[in-house]
Formats: C-alpha cells, structure tokens, sequence
C-alpha cells in the first residue's frame, strides 16, 4: 500500500527507453521517406513504437516492389549516417503548421505544441511529444521487415533498428553460409544452385510418376 506522505524512487529502463527512442525517431524517418518515394497520398494510419521493432499503418494501394523498399530504407540510413541533430521546440500550433510540421489527422492538439524536427526539418519535421534520439546517428540501422495489406488501401509496415537489425544481419548471415555448406556451392552462386535442385526435384518426381503408371 501507498499513502501521502511517503517517499518513492522510480527509475527507467534505460536500455529499454535508448531502444524505444531509437524506433520513435526512426518512425518519424519512414513516414517521410515514404512519402518521398511513393508520393504524398501517403498519410499516417497509426503506429506502434516497442523497444524491439516499429510498426507503421500508411495509406497506399499496392504492394511496394523491391525497388521501393530498398530506396526506402536507403532514404532512412542515409538520415542516420548524416548522424542529424533532432531537434525539439515548444510553438503554438498556428507557429507549428506554418514551418510545415505535419499533424496527425484527427488528432487534438493544445495551444502549445512540441514540433520535431530531423537536422534543418527539410527531412522531417511534425508534431510530436514522445521520446527520441539526440541524433539520427543513434539509431545505428534501420531494416524493414514486413509490408502487408491490412485494409483497402492501408498498408503496415514493420522494421527493426539499432542491435535488433544487427541481429537480423547475423542470422541472414547464418542462415545463408548453413545454405552454401548443404548445397555445396559458392555465395554468388547460390541462386542458381537451388534452381537447378528445384528442376532435380521436378525431373525426379516425374520419372517416379512414369514408374508407378508403369508397375499400374
């Protein structure tokens, strides 16, 4: 029990909280990027900043290719090698909307606003009250993991950042040289190596086919 009067000590997470900032700033980082590389239909639908990944809703109407993903994500990194200072001022929100900050839609603001902006906010720059990183350069990496339809024209992306993305890098890593040892093969050829097993493995299922009708 707790009564007035008494003395208490809170403290915070700080590998936890350095990981959150770490996705909240990088969140900021892909909504402007999308808008940058699909276009500016691109709104903001809802979001999910945790210390191990970030989650991102955006308005778009098809998948995003390869080829998007990857300006995407070199868009982000570039930010972060830039190692940006991010900034954060208290404005009103008429002060706010005139420097171009972006507000989330159907969102209550007050008269006093906090604006965060990435280096100059020619990058990024919207309204915000939650924690960052002091500079884009803390984030480490950005990596997206997951694009995926989850109504008529939203789409959710998810991404790790910071030790998460190392991580990720070490077990495609793993994952690929596990791959060479089985197949017997080098790295740049790998592609081709399980091609030619998929067309083994069609060639072998046909004769045992033949064979069966033939014992028939």
């Amino acid at each position: 029990s707790i009564k007035v009067g008494d003395v208490v000590s809170a403290n915070v997470d700080v590998e936890k909280r350095d990981a959150t900032r770490r996705n909240h700033t990088a969140t900021h980082l892909v909504h402007a990027a999308l808008r940058e590389v699909l276009g500016t239909h691109v709104k903001q639908g809802g979001s999910v900043v945790a210390p191990n990944y970030l989650r991102f809703d955006f308005t778009h109407y098809q998948p995003l290719s390869a080829v998007e993903i990857k300006e995407i994500e070199d868009l982000v990194n570039y930010q972060i090698l830039q190692n940006s200072k991010v900034n954060t001022d208290l404005m009103s929100i008429d002060e706010a909307m005139r420097t171009g900050a972006m507000a989330l839609f159907g969102e209550k603001y007050g008269e006093k606003v906090r604006v965060l902006s990435v280096g100059n906010g020619e990058f990024s720059r919207e309204l915000c009250g939650g924690t960052h990183v002091r500079a884009t350069g803390d984030i480490g990496s950005f990596k997206i993991t997951n694009d995926e339809a989850i109504a008529s024209g939203v789409r959710r992306i998810r991404a790790i950042t910071g030790f998460d993305s190392f991580e990720r890098f070490r077990e495609d890593e793993k994952l690929i040289s596990d791959s060479l040892n089985v197949l017997k093969t080098q790295r740049d050829n790998l592609p081709n190596a399980i091609e030619k097993l998929q067309e083994e493995l069609k060639r072998t299922r046909k004769e045992v086919d033949d064979l069966k009708m033939k014992i028939t």
